[in-house]
């Protein structure tokens, strides 16, 4: 089973409009792991079959019966999240300083809901994804639960390929998103912050021997920083699989509920002869 993520090391810059597009043409299991922000659903548009529960950090529960009132789990929280020998879960972040200082043993630490897997049918095929409750930590744990889910049904389904859309930057869901794939595409485009952000995402990938390429969105809104990317990249053996042009067309496409493929015929070919040749790296 194959595994590629689309990657990018800032939000904004069209990573979710290729994994829509690339979806027409893949065949694949297709898994969004922004679990902070997931907003591919909103053009593929799933018949949810199944919502899983996601517990990831634990919460304090105080025992009424146990509890002598002492103040002791109050003082002791910097979080502020246990006010009348009661605990706000919205503030707890369950590091259980309060069930260490009691000294009546009346805190429990229990495992909380902070988001939920879904799992779907779409016009593409099989699509898994994640979403964190508002505040909640614990992504990169969602995330890697997102990617076993999509891993077992490209297994029961028999699918060869499961296309991963990865949150923006290089952090712990980053990291869950990319780690022990096949290949990791980084979208960027012609602007100084994607190109420091871009050099993020490849060191992330080198650093877990990952072999990326690059595609270089809206290239023509800067053609000298395009030239920047493309001798970086010739400079240091990245290849570049792929140059989209600046085009309203996709904001629309998105506003339809559609990906680009759907949309446009002209940029459809453009995005099947991107998708041919990151299929065979």
């Amino acid at each position: 089973m194959k595994q590629i993520a689309i990657a990018s090391g800032k939000g904004g810059v069209g990573k979710t409009s290729l994994v829509a597009s690339f979806a027409s043409f893949a065949n694949a299991v297709v898994a969004d792991c922004d679990v902070d922000a997931p907003n591919l659903h909103l053009i593929f548009k799933p018949e949810i079959e199944e919502k899983i529960p996601f517990e990831g950090m634990e919460v304090a529960e105080i025992s009424e019966e146990k509890c002598i009132k002492c103040g002791a789990c109050e003082g002791a929280c910097r979080f502020e999240a246990i006010e009348n020998f009661k605990v706000i879960e919205e503030k707890c972040e369950g590091c259980s300083v309060c069930q260490l200082v009691c000294p009546v043993n009346a805190i429990e630490m229990k495992k909380r809901i902070s988001g939920h897997i879904y799992v779907g049918n779409t016009r593409f095929g099989k699509f898994v994804y994640g979403l964190l409750k508002p505040g909640e930590e614990a992504s990169g744990k969602l995330v890697t639960q997102v990617r076993r889910a999509a891993e077992e049904i490209a297994k029961k389904d028999g699918k060869e390929l499961i296309l991963i859309d990865a949150p923006p930057g290089i952090g712990c869901p980053v990291i869950a998103s990319i780690g022990n794939t096949n290949l990791v595409v980084i979208v960027t485009e012609p602007t100084m912050p994607a190109i420091h952000d871009m050099k993020r995402v490849l060191s992330v990938a080198e650093h877990f021997k990952v072999k990326a390429v690059v595609v270089i969105n809206k290239y023509d809104i800067n053609e000298e920083m395009g030239r920047k990317i493309e001798a970086f990249c010739n400079e240091n053996g990245i290849e570049i699989v792929g140059k989209i042009p600046f085009d309203k067309k996709f904001v629309e496409a998105m506003i339809n509920e559609k990906n680009i493929v759907e949309y446009d015929d002209k940029l459809a070919e453009l995005m099947e002869e991107i998708w041919n040749e990151i299929k065979i790296k």
